[in-house]
């Protein structure tokens, strides 16, 4: 993932085989199996609730439908915040486990230790800084992040050393775009935005949010792409009328003995 200053990238999260399925024919250049998976695809009311496992699972599922794309695995809530060796053995498990070709976490300078050590390890990290999910119900809930000079300007060191640490891409979410515009002429990693403005390297959305399928949230920065959940709804809606009035299945959709076969099981049942 190498195109600063050139043609933009384009990453979307998936959860399952068919979402991967779908941003690999659409042509995706990354796909992230995001801990958003806890909300979109698990019901839970944020990230934090997603276990390792979960995780792994669903990585699983998406390395099986993803052919071309760099497949990225979103690193949970206390996988990595731990202890370096956890951190270092969970990343391992991503790749090892479920085949994923690189991590993603969440947070700045605080775990650089992690983040080296993966790297060390030969496990490719993505970076995320801004808005971190993982910490909203703890910090100022889900906000933008860098309206203020001195925030800003945090985010912006915070960028330029995860950098410096070896990350190969970051992940910058809800921020000015002035701040992300600032933070993509000064790292040299490509930045991947999501509500953080034009000027990023590339932007990232949940497949979820821009296929319309996830209807308790939707943020100012979703642009709704499709309108599937209520498609699906209808369509739903209209199987089960089907059923009720008795038009579904009908002949194209039922199978048939062959009429020697139907007569031969009468005789053996003695209906004639």
């Amino acid at each position: 993932m190498d195109r600063k200053g050139g043609e933009k990238i384009a990453m979307v999260t998936a959860h399952d085989y068919l979402t991967a399925r779908l941003a690999e024919r659409g042509g995706a250049d990354a796909v992230l199996v995001g801990d958003s998976l806890a909300m979109v695809a698990l019901g839970h009311p944020d990230t934090l609730a997603v276990t390792m496992e979960e995780m792994l699972h669903h990585t699983r599922a998406v390395a099986r439908g993803v052919e071309r794309a760099l497949l990225i695995g979103d690193m949970p809530f206390m996988s990595y915040q731990a202890s370096v060796e956890e951190a270092v053995r969970n990343a391992g498990r991503f790749v090892k486990e479920g085949g994923a070709q690189a991590v993603k976490l969440e947070g700045g300078r605080e775990y650089l230790p992690q983040i080296r050590a993966i790297l060390k390890a030969g496990i490719p990290v993505m970076g995320h800084l801004g808005l971190l999910p993982q910490r909203a119900a703890l910090e100022s809930g889900f906000r933008v992040q860098g309206r203020r000079a001195q925030d800003a300007r945090e985010i912006i060191r915070e960028a330029e050393e995860l950098a410096a640490a070896g990350i190969f891409a970051l992940v910058l979410e809800c921020v000015p775009r002035e701040v992300a515009a600032l933070v993509t002429q000064r790292v040299p990693c490509p930045v991947i935005g999501i509500g953080a403005g034009p000027d990023c390297d590339g932007q990232v959305l949940v497949l979820a949010d821009l296929l319309g399928l996830y209807e308790r949230l939707k943020p100012r920065f979703v642009r709704q792409y499709a309108e599937l959940g209520q498609a699906g709804a209808e369509a739903v809606a209209r199987f089960v009328r089907d059923v009720r009035e008795g038009t579904f299945p009908g002949p194209e959709e039922s199978y048939s003995m062959p009429r020697e076969e139907k007569k031969a099981l009468h005789a053996l049942l003695g209906m004639e």
